[in-house]
C-alpha cells in the first residue's frame, strides 16, 4: 500500500500546481465565454455561443489569426533550422565551441521587453544599426521597418528567431550527443558521405527531439507578445496584431471579458490541435533508445 501511494504523493505538488494554474483557468475561461461578462457587471447574463458568433464576425479576429499563423511560419521554421545548424556546427566539445554555445544562448536570458527595446534602436529609421550598415552598401537609408504593414511582422519575426534559436540549439545538442557513435561509424564504413550520414542517420534519430522542439516553439510563437506591446502595439493597421495581443486588448481596452474568454478558448484549442498534429506527424516512425 505504501509503495503504491508513494508515486502519487511525489506527484501531488505538481498536480496541484497544474490544477490551480492550468486546468482551473482553462475551465474558467470556457465558462466565462458562455456569459456576456463585463468588468462593470456583477451578474453577467448567460449568452450561450453568442460570444463565439461575435468573435467569428470580427474582422480583427481573423486578421490576428492570420498574423499569428504567418508569425509561426516565420519564426518556428527558420528558428529550428538555424538551431539545428548551430548544434551541428558546435557539436564537438571544444573550448571555443563552449564559448560560442554560451554566446548563442545569451539572447534567451534577456527579457523579451529588454530585447524589444534593444531592437527598437536597430530598426530605427535612418539612424538605426540596420539602416547604418545598409547605407554603407546601398546609399542613404530611411526605412521605417516597424511602421510599414508589409515589413512590421517580418521585423518582429526576426526578433523571435534571434531570441529563441540558441535555446532550441541546446535541445538539439543534447539529442545529437545521445546518438550512438556506432551508428555514424557504421555509415562511414559503408561509404556514406557526411551529408548522407546527416540526412539518413542523424536526422531520423533526432525526430523525437525535433518533435519536442517544434511543440515548444509553437507555444512560444503564440504566447510571447511582449515585443508586440513594446514595439508596435499591434499596428500599423493591425498588421502585427496576434491572437494573444488581440485577447489582451479585448480584456483591457474594451472590458469585453466574454469575447476575450471565447478567443482564449479557441486559441488554446488551436494550440492543442497544432501540438497533437505535430506529435503525430513527426513522431511517426521515430526511434527511441531503450
Amino acid at each position: 500500500m505504501r509503495r503504491s501511494l508513494f508515486p502519487y504523493l511525489v506527484l501531488l505538488p505538481t498536480l496541484i500546481f497544474l490544477f490551480l494554474f492550468t486546468y482551473y483557468p482553462l475551465f474558467q475561461s470556457a465558462m466565462d465565454s458562455l456569459y456576456d461578462s463585463r468588468l462593470n457587471s456583477d451578474t453577467p447574463p448567460f449568452a450561450g455561443l453568442h460570444n463565439y458568433v461575435r468573435l467569428l464576425q470580427d474582422n480583427v479576429f481573423w486578421r490576428a489569426l492570420l498574423n499569428n499563423l504567418a508569425y509561426i511560419l516565420m519564426t518556428v521554421i527558420p528558428g529550428i533550422v538555424l538551431a539545428l545548424l548551430l548544434a551541428v556546427a558546435l557539436w564537438e566539445n571544444t573550448s571555443l565551441n563552449r564559448w560560442l554555445r554560451t554566446a548563442f544562448f545569451f539572447p534567451m536570458i534577456i527579457p523579451l521587453v529588454s530585447a524589444a527595446t534593444l531592437w527598437l534602436f536597430i530598426f530605427m529609421p535612418g539612424m538605426g544599426l540596420l539602416d547604418y550598415y545598409l547605407a554603407k552598401l546601398f546609399g542613404p537609408m530611411n526605412n521605417n521597418y516597424l511602421g510599414m504593414s508589409d515589413s512590421a511582422l517580418i521585423a518582429l519575426s526576426v526578433i523571435g528567431v534571434w531570441k529563441f534559436a540558441g535555446y532550441y540549439m541546446l535541445f538539439f545538442l543534447a539529442g545529437l550527443q545521445a546518438i550512438p557513435a556506432s551508428a555514424r561509424e557504421a555509415a562511414t564504413m559503408e561509404g556514406a558521405s557526411r551529408t548522407q550520414t546527416f540526412f539518413y542517420i542523424t536526422l531520423p534519430l533526432l525526430r523525437p527531439t525535433i518533435s519536442f522542439v517544434v511543440t515548444i516553439a509553437l507555444i512560444y510563437a503564440i504566447t510571447q507578445i511582449d515585443h508586440v506591446s513594446v514595439m508596435t502595439q499591434g499596428g500599423p493597421n493591425n498588421a502585427t496584431t496576434v491572437m494573444l495581443y488581440y485577447i489582451q486588448s479585448l480584456a483591457n481596452d474594451t472590458h469585453d471579458l466574454g469575447k476575450a474568454s471565447a478567443a482564449t478558448f479557441l486559441t488554446l484549442v488551436l494550440l492543442f490541435g497544432f501540438s497533437v498534429m505535430n506529435l503525430r506527424v513527426l513522431e511517426r516512425g521515430a526511434h527511441y533508445e531503450r
